[in-house]
């Protein structure tokens, strides 16, 4: 007969996700925080001269905060959707990769893989591989995913109504607010990987290089070409193949969001 006592000396059983306090923090922050850039986004797209329904509409439907801050960045400098598109796209390959690491995670059924792969962002993907067992990654993905998604559309639609009312951007200096956002959300990842840095640089170098003789949106594609530098296209491989590598690096993620403020 099994007994309902736990075994003297054994480990205490964890929390529930949606109890973890620590967890909830977490992503109460980041929330918190992208919530702000969300505000931001909207501001600056309908102060710029975009209708109101354009920033919403879009982080509904794209909800990528860097790849929507380019976007909108080069269709107000006057680059063409297609320039804008693909800078998009381009920003937010990476989380093909991020939706691999989380596939089992989110649940087998199609209509659960459809909505997650919309929720995959860096910290749902931090939050789920930081937990030590299947239920509890599938859980906090889940929790963060929703909550981070509504913060940031409310963020959004909040931004967009007071944009409205800004009038001309140039009074504000807001035309200074998209690349100074940008910078914010890269720093965290440029402060801890070297290898980043080595392929960032030359990018960046490049695209001021171009930036007087091409159309906007141009320069930031050709950044890119500094990815042949990075590490990672040489065939280096991270470490990960046990869950509790990946609970250690989730947790460094956790901590790094904490420190970084990463929104989007």
């Amino acid at each position: 007969m099994r007994s309902t006592q736990r075994t003297p000396g054994g480990p205490p059983p964890s929390p529930s996700p949606v109890r973890d306090r620590e967890l909830l923090r977490d992503v109460a922050l980041v929330g918190l925080a992208g919530g702000i850039v969300g505000v931001s986004f909207g501001a600056i797209a309908v102060a710029g001269g975009l209708p109101v329904w354009v920033p919403v509409v879009m982080s509904l439907v794209v909800y990528a905060g860097s790849a929507q801050f380019s976007a909108v960045g080069v269709l107000l400098a006057g680059g063409g959707p297609l320039a804008a598109a693909a800078t998009g796209l381009l920003l937010n390959t990476r989380l093909a990769a991020f939706g691999l690491a989380v596939a089992e995670i989110v649940g087998r059924s199609w209509p659960a893989r459809l909505l997650g792969a919309h929720l995959v962002t860096d910290e749902t993907v931090a939050f789920a591989l930081a937990q030590r067992d299947p239920a509890r990654q599938r859980a906090a993905f889940w929790l963060s995913g929703f909550a981070l998604f509504a913060v940031w559309n409310v963020g959004v639609l909040a931004g967009s109504l007071a944009g409205s009312a800004l009038g001309d951007t140039a009074v504000y200096g807001l035309d200074a607010a998209f690349p100074a956002v940008l910078v914010a959300l890269v720093l965290p990842a440029l402060r801890q990987d070297a290898g980043l840095r080595r392929a960032a640089l030359p990018g960046a170098a490049l695209a001021l290089a171009v930036t007087p003789f091409v159309p906007a949106g141009v320069p930031v594609l050709l950044a890119l070409a500094g990815l042949v530098l990075h590490p990672g296209s040489r065939g280096s491989r991270g470490t990960g193949g046990t869950g509790g590598t990946r609970g250690t690096r989730g947790r460094k993620d956790r901590e790094g969001l904490r420190d970084g403020g990463r929104a989007a």
